[in-house]
């Protein structure tokens, strides 16, 4: 009798564990907010700087990198609405539409504004500034779904 238990404790095991490790095969799209490299594509269509997406609940999180895997900062919007994450070395630098960057950029620019990011609906560009800090500044945009899809510009 105790062996049949056994092998029916296994077996129940066997069964539990088979079912959670093919619920977790099935992975999300793109994980890694935050991450110097996540599990996503790079979305950017400039090759100074790295952009990465992630969906969740109908809200798009746009997370900005430099060339050298830095989290710069990110954003999350829907329906016109952005909100800048606390995460980033330059989360402090990051406006939207409904929010201004919490500090105030105090450096000129060093370069022109860089789109790093653009589709149908947002549009991130990345500022350098001459005391080595990123402004990133992220907007709503309105643009052909066929010229805004993809890597572009």
């Amino acid at each position: 009798m105790l062996k049949k238990l056994s092998h029916r404790a296994a077996l129940a095991g066997f069964l539990v564990f088979g079912l959670s490790t093919s619920a977790f095969a099935v992975s999300p799209p793109s994980v890694g907010l935050g991450q110097a490299w996540p599990n996503t594509v790079d979305v950017s269509p400039s090759p100074n700087w790295h952009a990465y997406v992630f969906m969740l609940g109908g809200v798009k999180y746009v997370q900005v990198n430099d060339i050298n895997g830095n989290v710069l900062g990110a954003v999350g919007t829907a329906n016109g609405q952005f909100i800048t994450l606390p995460i980033g070395r330059f989360s402090q630098l990051v406006s939207t539409p409904q929010q201004p960057a919490a500090t105030p950029a105090t450096a000129p620019a060093a370069g022109i504004a860089t789109t790093v990011y653009k589709d149908s609906t947002t549009q991130v560009t990345a500022t350098p500034l001459s005391n080595g800090t990123v402004l990133l500044n992220a907007t709503t945009t309105t643009c052909d779904p066929i010229d805004c899809s993809g890597r572009l510009q």
